[in-house]
């Protein structure tokens, strides 16, 4: 979508591409909450005034943060009329001035071929990513059975982040980049936790559907309990460097190594550490330190250099062997990926790296993928090597990133809690006429692959959530319906219930490996109407909201009356529980801006 922009535009575009560079080579700059006045994320709640959430459900202590309620926020003015780009813009423009080298010419050099002044928005270019086919409403008569593998990747998420610094509006990302479960899952939620002996907690919650009157809003939430990294299971990791020539980008490999020092940080002595470097060759830089080496890790780390072409297929050879050399039973074996997915020799294609990774796995060592860069990053491939190394996937666009995918979400990102996590929700007829699961189109599996032990599916680590939404079509109408009147309301007669008041609605089956295990389990949690709530949780509302904004990135054509200024309104009037959430919502003010 062309547009036509002035001279001052063009310069004001500049500053803020400048800005994005600045942001990811020093971390000083953020889009969410570490920005000094403008940031919604520092505000605190006046006294007297607590965000509401369902009563059933209780923070655990690594969740507990300051709870911001814009609608009562001073700052919200500051956050509506105005982005922290613009906003330092003049100060920003004196810098450039002041440093000859980095003058219009340089940041023209770097980021000239992703950044199209012209229309504003970051140019896709050579990125690729994995075909989406939308699917519209199944009939439960016919299909009464919906299937899918559990994911817990975010790189959608803060790959849609980056593009929308970049100057993306709502309608001008590439085709294909949105995944909605990944956005939904990039966030934290206020679920149920793990009881007895079961590995993750259920959570339903259903109400009126925001952006389609006709429908209702199914939430399913799973919650593994976190786990105090000190406290886990030894960890054999391999770090897997790309260092090729198209590394050599100030957000790759510079950003690439202050992430993986990060990581170094946290490690023990009863962990072990090797690095594997690759470009037109492979090359073992380290092999089985122990972790609390944190000076030679990151000296080894800071030594990179980038350069060549890039043999991915070599390196990951190499880094399944020396985790399988240094393999500690019992323990958390991995190989930790860093790339921007362009692998240009040796084995190239999808499916080439499907059969070798899927070969791999069988070792028992698992493979997180970290992506990096703008311009040429190979989203699809990386989704395939996580999906298919029984690992995640999470891309990296700033130190702040970093930090949460390896620091503060270590447990998640290195402990595998389950294994082939499947879940298949199976509708009542009596109840329930259509449904839509929203998203997860990467992940659909047949009924039969239910249980078939045999097919692959996703892993959940420690601490992770796993959220799924469907739209549904029930075969009565909910309005008009008091509390009172309710099967499950206190005093009801139960005599004239209707199937709506008085039927399981769905039931969701769930089934999991052990991470050293083959034969699968299963657990099964059945829906009723009292998950039905008028007043839905916080939880629910933000989910809803992610969703809604998901629909209207991807263009979907089930998006029915979502609207940026609705999402907004949704998330200005309900409580932010952490710098997340907060920046979310200064994401869609910014992709408004933007278009």
């Amino acid at each position: 979508m062309k547009k036509e922009i002035t001279k001052t535009k063009i310069i004001t575009k500049k500053i803020m591409a400048w800005l994005i560079f600045s942001t990811i080579v020093t971390g000083g700059l953020s889009a969410c909450g570490n920005k000094d006045d403008n940031s919604a994320a520092q505000t605190e709640v006046p006294a007297g005034e607590t965000p509401v959430t369902a009563p059933e459900y209780a923070y655990p202590d690594s969740q507990e943060s300051p709870q911001i309620n814009f609608e009562s926020a001073s700052e919200l003015p500051q956050a509506e009329s105005g982005n922290a780009y613009y906003d330092m813009a003049p100060s920003a423009e004196q810098n450039v001035a002041q440093d000859s080298e980095r003058s219009e010419a340089y940041y023209d050099s770097y980021l000239g071929s992703i950044y199209d002044y012209d229309t504003g928005v970051i140019d896709p270019g050579s990125e690729e990513y994995s075909d989406i086919s939308e699917t519209g409403f199944a009939s439960v008569a016919r299909q009464p059975l919906s299937t899918f593998s559990a994911d817990v990747d975010t790189a959608s998420y803060s790959n849609l982040r980056r593009m929308i610094n970049g100057g993306c509006g709502i309608g001008d990302f590439p085709e294909d980049s949105v995944r909605i479960e990944e956005m939904l899952n990039y966030f934290s939620y206020n679920y149920n936790m793990p009881k007895r002996n079961e590995p993750f907690g259920v959570t339903t919650e259903i109400s009126a559907c925001p952006w389609n009157p006709e429908t209702e809003l199914l939430m399913i939430g799973l919650k593994t309990q976190d786990i105090d990294y000190s406290k886990a299971p030894a960890s054999n990791l391999v770090f897997l460097l790309d260092v090729s020539g198209s590394m050599a980008e100030p957000d790759k490999l510079p950003l690439l190594q202050k992430s993986f020092s990060m990581l170094t940080e946290n490690l023990t002595g009863k962990d072990r550490v090797s690095i594997v470097t690759y470009a037109g060759s492979d090359d073992i830089v380290l092999e089985g330190v122990k972790g609390n080496n944190t000076q030679t890790i990151k000296e080894a780390l800071n030594n990179l250099d980038a350069g060549g072409s890039t043999n991915g297929s070599a390196g990951i050879i190499t880094a399944y062997e020396l985790a399988e050399t240094y393999f500690i039973k019992g323990g958390n074996n991995r190989v930790i990926l860093a790339t921007d997915g362009d692998l240009n020799v040796g084995l190239t294609t999808e499916s080439e790296l499907e059969e070798l990774i899927s070969r791999k796995k069988e070792s028992g060592v698992f493979l997180s993928v970290l992506g990096f860069g703008t311009g040429n990053i190979k989203d699809n491939k990386m989704e395939t090597l996580a999906d298919k190394g029984n690992g995640n996937y999470a891309y990296i666009d700033s130190e702040r990133e970093s930090s949460k995918v390896l620091v503060q979400e270590m447990g998640a990102t290195l402990l595998t809690i389950c294994k082939d996590v499947k879940l298949q929700v199976e509708f009542n007829p009596a109840v329930v006429k259509e449904y839509r699961l929203i998203g997860y189109e990467n992940r659909r599996m047949a009924a039969e692959d239910f249980k078939d032990d045999t097919k692959d599916a996703g892993e959940i680590g420690a601490g992770h959530s796993v959220t799924a939404l469907y739209e549904i079509k029930l075969t009565e109408p909910l309005t008009g319906i008091a509390t009172s009147e309710l099967k499950y309301a206190e005093n009801h007669p139960t005599s004239d219930a209707s199937p709506a008041r008085s039927k399981e609605w769905l039931t969701i089956g769930i089934r999991f490996k052990k991470p050293s295990a083959d034969t699968a389990s299963q657990l099964d949690y059945p829906v009723d109407y009292r998950s039905y709530s008028p007043d839905p949780s916080s939880d629910w509302e933000f989910a809803a909201a992610v969703a809604e904004f998901g629909l209207l990135a991807s263009q979907s054509s089930n998006k029915g009356e979502a609207s940026l200024d609705h999402v907004r309104s949704l998330l200005k009037e309900m409580p932010l529980y952490d710098e997340y959430r907060a920046e979310f919502y200064e994401l869609v003010i910014q992709a408004d801006r933007n278009d």
